[in-house]
């Protein structure tokens, strides 16, 4: 069935195999890749957790709108559940269809769409919940009285020494923020 499915998609068919290690085999998704009859198949060998994959680079590189992207395990494809979500997204985004062969799962129907809603969702929960914990540890910063940002280029007694020194109009400018070892637009920020 999967197979007729396929056979109707205008765009092309790629598969993408990767195992962790090189001593692993890539005999078993190659084999059921191309029992579905993908026009090229792309593979790594490397952890699922490396964040450089040379083999899915060069695949997303190639992947246009309309075309299908064929894959033996949905674990085979994203690092992290995060990954996967982002893969998806950017799938969905770009009208680019996902199968996976053991869950059997077909972003172009409509049931394979849901999956894409359900990844969506979870990479904006993803998102939401760093975003609420970044700021709430900002938060906790504050009220320990801990100073957020870039440390100041100058101390507070430096600009009161630079202060004097501008008053005392016997310095440029440029002479004085020399002296301390920063910019002129640093004095200047600095001081005002």
């Amino acid at each position: 069935m999967l197979m007729n499915q396929l056979e109707g998609r205008t765009g092309r068919i790629y598969g993408y195999a990767r195992v962790s290690t090189k001593d692993q085999k890539l005999r078993a998704q190659r084999d059921a890749l191309n029992a579905v009859n993908v026009d090229r198949i792309f593979e790594d060998k490397v952890s699922g957790a490396k964040s450089n994959r040379d083999g899915l680079d060069q695949l997303l590189a190639e992947l246009r709108p309309n075309d299908t992207l064929v894959i033996y395990r949905l674990d085979r494809l994203g690092r992290s559940v995060q990954h996967l979500s982002d893969l998806l997204v950017h799938f969905r985004t770009h009208e680019i269809g996902l199968v996976s062969l053991s869950e059997g799962i077909d972003t172009t129907t409509s049931g394979g769409k849901l999956i894409y809603h359900v990844f969506a969702a979870f990479a904006e929960f993803q998102r939401d919940i760093i975003v609420e914990n970044t700021t709430c540890g900002l938060d906790a910063a504050r009220n320990a009285g801990r100073q957020l940002g870039r440390p100041r280029a100058l101390s507070e007694q430096q600009v009161i020494e630079a202060k004097r020194m501008i008053k005392a109009e016997r310095y440029s400018r440029t002479h004085i923020a020399k002296r301390f070892g920063v910019s002129r637009m640093t004095l200047y920020r600095s001081v005002i």
